[in-house]
């Protein structure tokens, strides 16, 4: 088990597309934590520990019934409050036990499924009949499920909320071998794009002067980079037109998504999103979107032309992390030499180290060949 900082249980993960969680419940991880994912017949995706309070299987090889979520060894079927409403076999006499899984907050939005380890219901099992209390709790959980959505839906960071369904046109999907912070400062650091993506991204050859503004509010963080309108690699030349804005996005209350955002002269806008969920100390789950507005990009042509050159730089990227990891866990530490080029280093070092300082709220500017 893996000394993750105690808050990150309280920060939004994203665990799963949507479409994943059908008619069958689904099993994930996050933080080292199994959990089952289960849409109700109602359709509202509920997520609880994965494992049966009877026997302990796991949850996720159940199926959804009428009643709910159903353990498949002894058929124990559980609400979406958690609460045991059925157990094959039991005399119609009996009393069912007071027993409730325990569960964890969901949000669906934009194909994703948001998950955040605190914040649900504690489950109980305490050999007692299911009473008033069980009743009313569930009664209170369903009174106020849509308060919580709400809620919920403005603890995610702005850069998040702020994209549009309609504007997806991909949402892509696997799994890299690396500590989820690496992964994300690989993703918000642009330094490295000559070496590893040369003539795609950047060329090592030809850098541009520019200046970076570095604004840090309550462990969030923006970087605006001025003075690259233009990239000189093939992407940019196949794909882009000159840009009036580059700004990454990272937030604390989502400590595993971060996103660059490209505004362009003729009004435009893209916006690419990647949320990196930690299953295990080294094993990370990623669910990457890119968002279009007001230019022409539909989806099938997002597939067939642009995908290709992504995927080609995805796989460059998850090499060299997976090796960085790698390499790092042989010498038994990860705390790699920064300096003051790395500009999301401090804040991601906040929001992923146990006992880190939080950086001062601020801005500072930072002159770099890009």
């Amino acid at each position: 088990m893996t000394a993750w900082a105690d808050h990150l249980s309280t920060r939004w993960f994203v665990v799963a597309a949507s479409s994943r969680v059908a008619a069958r419940p689904l099993g994930v991880t996050l933080l080292d934590r199994p959990i089952v994912l289960a849409r109700m017949t109602d359709g509202r995706i509920v997520a609880f520990d994965d494992r049966c309070p009877h026997r302990l299987v796991p949850l996720s090889d159940g199926r959804i019934v009428a009643g709910g979520l159903q353990c498949a060894y002894h058929g124990w079927t559980f609400d979406g409050a958690g609460r045991c409403t059925a157990i094959p076999g039991l005399a119609p006499s009996a009393d069912l036990p007071a027993v409730r899984l325990r569960s964890m907050r969901t949000i669906e939005r934009d194909g994703l499924v948001w998950l955040r380890l605190a914040g649900g219901v504690d489950g109980v099992s305490n050999g007692a009949t299911a009473g008033d209390q069980a009743d009313d709790q569930a009664d209170d959980q369903a009174d106020d499920q849509a308060d919580d959505q709400a809620d919920d839906q403005a603890g995610l960071p702005a850069y998040v909320t702020r994209l549009s369904p309609g504007n997806r046109r991909f949402l892509w999907e696997t799994s890299w071998s690396t500590r989820t912070v690496d992964a994300l400062e690989n993703f918000l650091d642009p330094l490295h794009t000559h070496l590893l993506h040369p003539g795609l991204v950047r060329r090592h050859d030809r850098r541009d002067a520019v200046v970076a503004t570095v604004v840090q509010s309550a462990g969030a963080l923006t970087i605006d980079y001025a003075g690259a309108a233009a990239q000189r690699g093939l992407l940019y030349r196949l794909f882009e037109s000159p840009r009036i804005l580059e700004r990454a996005h990272f937030s604390p209350a989502a400590a595993g998504s971060a996103q660059i955002e490209y505004r362009y002269r003729n009004g435009s806008a893209v916006y690419f999103t990647l949320h990196f969920a930690p299953q295990h100390a080294t094993t990370t789950r990623l669910h990457a979107t890119l968002h279009v507005e007001g230019r022409w990009a539909p989806a099938w042509a997002m597939r067939a032309f642009v995908w290709p050159f992504l995927r080609r730089v995805a796989a460059q990227d998850r090499s060299m992390v997976e090796r960085q990891t790698a390499n790092a866990s042989r010498f038994g530490r990860h705390d790699g030499l920064s300096t003051g080029l790395d500009l999301a280093h401090p804040a991601l070092d906040a929001a992923w180290r146990p006992g880190a300082t939080v950086p001062a709220d601020g801005t500072r500017v930072v002159a770099l060949d890009l």
